[in-house]
């Protein structure tokens, strides 16, 4: 595959970036991960603005963002591929410091920005594995779609090559926090419940937009700290991110669930698409 890098379009294997970049050496850096529907990015300025609101935290320095700068990239990396719909993973390192911890801030950031094709049917169905490793706390207020991933390859290891379920974390108090690579909701009768980023969860644009989806369609939707106990009492459970969109569960742990026969999966799943499939983000 062809990637972007600060400007040029190159062969991955052609792509290099200094050891001494701290996105590196201290895992300074953040990404966005997305989708393209017809060639358009779903809710890219959403990303951005969490993108940008980051490396305010994490003091790289960067122009503010250009939305048609950030299309025409994308334009030509789906040109250069010859594909029509991707999978983008936008990437901000830190960038060349000296070792050790900074003082100042980052003004030299590195772009990259990596394509993958998308798979030819995406899982609309998964099971819910309750992990062992519990979801450690943000080491700022909020988390961070950052470098700094232990947390997840722990908790990947413990899954080892199920790749037809996904880890499920708990807090180390045990309430329910996120999967591996998701965020998770279930409805009990006609009201939604999401952990909240207290629980040390990633505030997933697919999350937030979700969340609006389920209130538009007339939905109670309630976040907070909750005990596994609530999950498994639920009458329907989900899992949403940007490339898998809404994934029903038909498991978690031993305790089973509708999964794709839920029937506000179906409707929600409806909306969704009728939402992606637009021209511009809503």
């Amino acid at each position: 595959m062809l990637m972007y890098l600060n400007g040029l379009i190159l062969q991955e294997e052609e792509a290099v970036i200094s050891p001494f970049d701290h996105g590196f050496i201290y895992g300074v850096g953040l990404f966005e991960t997305f989708r393209t529907y017809n060639g358009h990015p779903f809710l890219l300025d959403d990303h951005f603005a969490r993108l940008h609101r980051g490396l305010d935290q994490l003091r790289i320095v960067k122009a503010p963002y250009d939305r048609g700068e950030v299309l025409h990239i994308i334009e030509r990396l789906l040109e250069a591929n010859d594909l029509t719909d991707a999978y983008f993973r936008w990437n901000v390192s830190a960038g060349i410091a000296p070792v050790g911890l900074p003082s100042k801030p980052y003004t030299n950031p590195n772009v990259m920005v990596f394509v993958k094709e998308l798979p030819q049917t995406r899982a609309k169905e998964k099971a819910l594995h309750i992990l062992k490793q519990p979801r450690n706390t943000p080491e700022g207020q909020e988390r961070l779609k950052s470098h700094h991933y232990l947390n997840n390859i722990f908790g990947k290891y413990e899954m080892g090559e199920n790749l037809k379920g996904e880890g499920l974390f708990l807090t180390e108090h045990g309430h329910v926090a996120e999967g591996l690579v998701s965020n998770v909701f279930w409805r009990k009768g006609g009201d939604v419940y999401s952990p909240s980023v207290e629980c040390g969860i990633l505030n997933g644009i697919t999350r937030q937009f979700v969340i609006n989806l389920f209130r538009s369609l007339g939905y109670h939707v309630h976040e907070g700290r909750y005990l596994l106990e609530a999950m498994l009492q639920a009458d329907e459970v989900f899992a949403t991110n940007s490339i898998q969109e809404i994934v029903a569960v038909s498991e978690v742990g031993e305790h089973t669930f509708p999964g794709m026969g839920g029937p506000v999966y179906e409707e929600v799943t409806k909306a969704y698409t009728k939402k992606a499939m637009k021209k511009f983000d809503l």
